[in-house]
């Protein structure tokens, strides 16, 4: 056997300071670069793209992605692009653990399929077309999430540079997750034998409440969606001949959506589709919001007009923070995201349509089961339809949310200590209204495992929306800091060993 090339340090003593400036280097050097040709490629999940696999996109940001990762040469690496028929590809890499004894692994997770491109982007800028302002990447998919994979690597290599011994390490990057994650389970059954025992998740697809300090996701909310439509006639007709006698499409397709919210409150009717908030997340929301206060609504971009010499907002759901945040992380929610059967305004004549078709976007408290959210949404749309009007919903399918797990003594002190390093605060505790579908399928799998769901996405980053962008001063923090957290699970393995001892 070879002796190693170098004596590692031991778990734990990473110097916080020296982290940081490595990543602030690769950042500089390197990623915001490789980002930049990432953002131009519009590489939309399968979900919006069906001919995914011709356009060739996916392939291309996945393979420029492991040329990268290869081009890093990280001791102790090796990676493989994994392909299961008719799937969208992964990533995997696997980085041997250099701490003594070490058996646990830490899973870090990414993915690099986008949302479609959406209107109102400004004028300078576009989903497409990246630029670099004031810090900020702009451009669809750097923040959410083509960065994890680039900034997981960069965390490596800030551990390796300073010969800090660490766990095994494991990398899933996956190509579907925008579109609900439907190819992912099959790759995790595959890959389990090779995931080995995971003692610590890294899911860098989430958000952070503020740019100034380290932000722990506790739940994510779960998503049902589909498409409701509700068809009339055969064929559109004079609405003056027909108006008053057939029923308008959309004045049924209102009297369907009654039965699911309360359009005067957005209050979700059906008792299935909500559950109890857990006390520990109860006190995390006050926490959370004694730290934001109104930032909690403030940082969207609400629509505002002159009124009486001043300038008037549209208003949120609620002012009070603590609700604000419950609202948005454990209350079911109803969003229209799409619509079809209605001409564009400039084309609308006088025409009473044959159908209206929605496409529906239900978001559910974590503790829900989407399975049978979406039996119980579908005959509560389709059964009884007025009029005896064709009534159908068609599934996209769904993804039960979230609640993270107890969080273990050595991990809330590794979080503050790296939150407290790189920003100078603790680490913040919040939920997010998103939906990994992952995260659920690990903690059923890894039961014992912490889970450092975190992310780039603070205010204003608007994900999925225009103008999206990536915050790179907080995604450099935010590398040195999964590089500290990571550098601190071996020590708390030696504790446990000791304490067993």
């Amino acid at each position: 056997m070879n002796a190693p090339l170098h004596k590692e340090m031991p778990a734990g003593a990473l110097d916080a300071a020296a982290a940081l400036s490595h990543a602030t280097r690769q950042w500089d050097d390197d990623i915001v670069r490789q980002l930049t040709d990432y953002i131009q490629i519009p590489a939309k999940s399968p979900g919006f793209d069906k001919d995914w696999a011709t356009h060739g996109y996916i392939d291309t940001v996945l393979r420029n992605a492991a040329q990268w990762v290869e081009a890093q040469k990280v001791e102790g690496l090796t990676l493989e692009i994994v392909r299961l028929p008719g799937r969208t590809p992964v990533l995997f890499f696997e980085v041997a653990a250099t701490a003594p004894q070490s058996s646990q692994t830490v899973l870090m997770y990414g993915h690099l399929d986008k949302q479609p491109e959406f209107t109102g982007w400004r004028n300078d800028l576009g989903p497409w077309t990246p630029k670099y302002e004031d810090g900020r990447l702009y451009g669809r998919g750097g923040a959410d999430d083509g960065y994890a994979v680039y900034a997981s690597i960069a965390a490596v290599q800030a551990l390796k540079a300073q010969k800090v011994a660490h766990p095994r390490i494991v990398g899933l990057v996956e190509t579907c997750e925008e579109s609900g994650s439907y190819d992912l389970l099959p790759y995790v059954d595959a890959l389990r034998p090779r995931l080995g025992d995971v003692a610590l998740v890294i899911c860098l697809d989430s958000g952070a409440g503020n740019y100034d300090q380290l932000w722990l996701t506790t739940s994510l909310r779960g998503m049902a969606s589909g498409t409701l439509k509700v068809e009339v006639l055969t064929e559109g007709v004079h609405s003056g001949d027909a108006s008053g006698l057939v029923p308008s499409s959309f004045r049924i397709m209102r009297q369907v959506l009654d039965r699911l919210e309360d359009s005067a409150t957005g209050r979700l009717l059906p008792a299935s589709f909500h559950c109890e908030v857990p006390p520990e997340r109860l006190a995390q929301a006050r926490a959370t919001a004694a730290i934001l206060g109104d930032e909690v609504y403030k940082r969207f971009p609400w629509a505002h007009y002159d009124c009486a010499g001043s300038t008037a907002f549209a208003l949120p759901t609620t002012t009070d923070a603590v609700q604000a945040l419950l609202n948005r992380t454990w209350t079911p929610t109803l969003s229209v995201t799409g619509a079809e059967g209605f001409p564009a305004l400039k084309d609308a004549g006088n025409v009473l349509r044959p159908y209206t078709a929605f496409k529906l976007s239900l978001r559910l408290p974590p503790l829900v089961d989407a399975a049978q959210a979406v039996q119980d949404l579908k005959a509560l749309l389709e059964d009884n339809a007025p009029y005896q009007a064709r009534v159908t919903f068609e599934s996209a399918g769904g993804a039960t949310g979230w609640n993270a797990p107890g969080t273990a003594p050595w991990f809330e002190s590794a979080l503050n200590a790296a939150s407290q390093a790189h920003f100078g605060a603790p680490c913040g505790y919040i939920g997010q209204g998103g939906t990994i579908p992952l995260m659920n399928m690990l903690s059923q799998g890894f039961p014992k495992a912490q889970m450092m769901v975190c992310g780039v996405l603070g205010p204003r980053s608007n994900a999925h929306g225009p103008n999206e962008f990536l915050h790179v001063p907080y995604a450099k923090k935010l590398t040195a800091a999964v590089a500290q957290v990571m550098a601190s699970l071996p020590s708390a393995q030696d504790q446990a060993l000791q304490a067993g001892a």
